[in-house]
């Protein structure tokens, strides 16, 4: 049973902007600032350059696959099913304790409004959000949308009335504590845009989602950003050293600077606000991984249900919540750690697998947007991650090794012996070595989900290329000796002469000719009878030659059909004539690997249909 697809471009920002505004603003900056001093905005900038990397390859693999999962989607076909269920696993674990973060750092902020254990408060908000989330993802995501515009106000209000306080001195000594300091920091803080993954995980529900998520994550990244950045920049030059080392809150502490009380409790309402919106978010985006890997059977496949009323996974849902439950009651410290690891770990994934997806020159690998610069920001991302991991020390690096040999064991013991998937290393090692290691399984794949995500409608002309006859000749070859090797494929199912057809095709051939380019060919005759059309798709490496005086023609399309099929004749032909039209159609042609990969290059190719 598929999900349902509800979500649009304002919800797909909201998701990742409620998602990243949270914790990573509300209490991280105090315990960032004791870590670098006032250069602690130059951490959150740095922290989002590098996020910018991972953004930029996500967008570009969400725009190509967009299913549940996103992340572990992604890496499982490029890397593998075990890389897979180590990411899988680990962003779950991740995204969830994120969320359960968030409802841990409102108990510093409730304090400010009313006096009730904070537990009890974020349990019952863990409960409200299961429910929510199970009766569907739209109502989940209007709620997002009225969090994410209250909170965005709210700081925005801050900023305004907080620039004017600020006093230069503060940032004296810049540096403080060392450039070490604050790369490691920039580390320290990357979990605050962990909401851009949130997205990708959502994105098979998402509408136009080829277009829409890769622009919502730019749009969120960019704003987050600078809201991150002015924020605590604005914080750092109006609190007191002293007081920004030891808060838990210390947005709100810089409102009541320039505020009195009014803005303590304002900035604290905002904290709430961002905390819901980011356990809300978490509980949406982090249950599509159970989901994605039930699918694959690298889990059980209770895991992967979907209920048949509201169209969501109940199961992943209920498992995520009661995980976040759990997670309240361990230690802020851990949480941020442990979060922040495998968020790093995710996006360096990311990258690598953008290197991997184009490197193996998939055909059918066909992203709506494009990371600029490749490879050189994928680069940038693996070893600027790489990095963070070094400077956040051995305690992370071995958070960071526990989680990875968990996810293998998951895999080694339950996934390995259940599933089998083609990914794309195996096509690069497949070129390098010469060796057949691959099918047709992830071209076949990619294909569907092309359609999926273009909503492409089966039509009676896909169906007929679906049953064509290809020939793919390797040497030169006359005309004539093209015809009959085509008459002969086709005249079985045409009920026909190959004799009757070589002739009409080449009466036809001296009335005009039926090359339309230097590379392209489309010969087409009627024959009598009824209800009868067919097409034949060739290419011919060393090209079919028409005349002598003209260019070798590589791609041949041949329609037959009878007079009572006049008209979708001519739609044939105009549907041929539209996807012949891409750019690029002439080098698809001539290095697909197989008859297959030409058939799909018609199937998937643009067209009005």
């Amino acid at each position: 049973m598929k999900l349902k697809k509800e979500l649009k471009l304002l919800d797909v920002f909201c998701v990742a902007s409620g998602a990243m505004i949270s914790s990573g603003l509300f209490i991280l900056p105090g315990l960032a600032y004791a870590q670098a001093g006032p250069a602690v905005f130059v951490s959150y900038l740095l922290a989002g350059l590098l996020a910018l990397t991972g953004m930029l390859s996500q967008a570009e693999l969400v725009s190509a696959m967009p299913k549940a999962g996103g992340t572990y989607f992604h890496i499982t076909r490029s890397m593998g099913p075990a890389v897979g269920t180590v990411d899988g696993l680990m962003t779950w674990f991740s995204l969830s304790l994120k969320s359960a973060f968030a409802l841990v750092g409102m108990a510093a902020f409730t304090t400010l409004i009313i006096d009730i254990n904070i537990h009890i408060i974020a349990i019952a908000l863990s409960i409200i959000f299961i429910i929510v989330n199970l009766f569907g993802i739209k109502g989940a995501g209007r709620i997002q949308i009225v969090l994410v515009f209250g909170l965005l106000a709210i700081l925005l209000f801050y900023i305004a009335r907080g620039l004017p306080a600020v006093e230069v001195q503060r940032f004296e000594p810049f540096a403080s504590k060392g450039l070490t300091a604050i790369f490691s920091t920039a580390g320290f803080v990357f979990i605050s845009y962990g909401g851009l993954l949130k997205v990708a995980s959502i994105a098979e529900e998402v509408k136009d989602p080829g277009r829409v998520i890769p622009l919502g994550m730019i749009l969120s990244f960019l704003v987050v950003s600078l809201l991150y950045m002015l924020v605590v920049f604005v914080t750092t030059g109006v609190l007191d050293a002293a007081e920004f080392n030891r808060s838990l809150t210390p947005i709100s502490d810089g409102a009541a600077v320039f505020m009195g009380s009014f803005g303590k409790i304002a900035l604290g309402i905002a904290a709430i606000l961002a905390f819901i919106s980011t356990a809300n978010a978490g509980v949406m985006a982090a249950s599509r991984y159970p989901l994605a890997l039930s699918r694959d059977r690298l889990l059980p496949g209770f895991l992967g249900e979907i209920n048949a009323r509201f169209k969501t996974p109940h199961v992943a849902i209920l498992i995520t919540g009661l995980f976040m439950i759990v997670a309240l009651f361990l230690k802020l410290d851990i949480l941020i750690k442990a979060a922040s690891t495998v968020l790093i770990l995710t996006y360096m994934f990311s990258c690598l697998s953008i290197i991997i997806l184009r490197e193996s020159r998939l055909q059918n690998y066909q992203p709506r947007f494009h990371a600029p610069l490749y490879p050189w920001i994928q680069i940038i991302g693996v070893i600027g991650f790489g990095f963070l991991l070094l400077e956040m020390g051995k305690e992370v690096l071995l958070a960071s090794s526990i989680l990875v040999v968990g996810g293998l064991f998951v895999y080694w013991f339950y996934g390995r012996i259940r599933t089998s998937k083609e990914y794309a290393l195996l096509h690069i090692i497949e070129r390098v070595t010469a060796k057949e290691l691959t099918t047709r399984s992830l071209e076949t794949e990619l294909k569907e989900i092309i359609r999926e995500r273009d909503d492409i409608i089966k039509d009676r002309f896909d169906r007929v290329i679906e049953d064509s006859v290809i020939l793919d000749i390797d040497e030169a070859i006359p005309v004539e000796a093209f015809f009959k090797l085509a008459t002969e494929a086709m005249a079985e199912n045409l009920k026909a002469r190959p004799d009757v057809l070589l002739k009409l095709f080449l009466d036809r051939e001296k009335d005009s000719s039926t090359v339309l380019n230097p590379g392209l060919a489309i010969p087409h005759i009627i024959i009598e009878g009824e209800h009868s059309f067919n097409v034949l798709l060739a290419r011919c490496r060393g090209g079919v030659i028409f005349s002598e005086s003209a260019p070798k023609v590589h791609a041949i399309f041949i329609l037959v059909g009878t007079r009572d099929e006049r008209n979708f004749h001519l739609r044939a032909l105009a549907a041929i004539a539209q996807i012949v039209q891409d750019p690029h159609f002439e080098k698809k042609w001539r290095v697909a690997k197989s008859k297959e990969a030409l058939r799909d290059i018609v199937l998937l190719g643009k067209r009005r249909r």
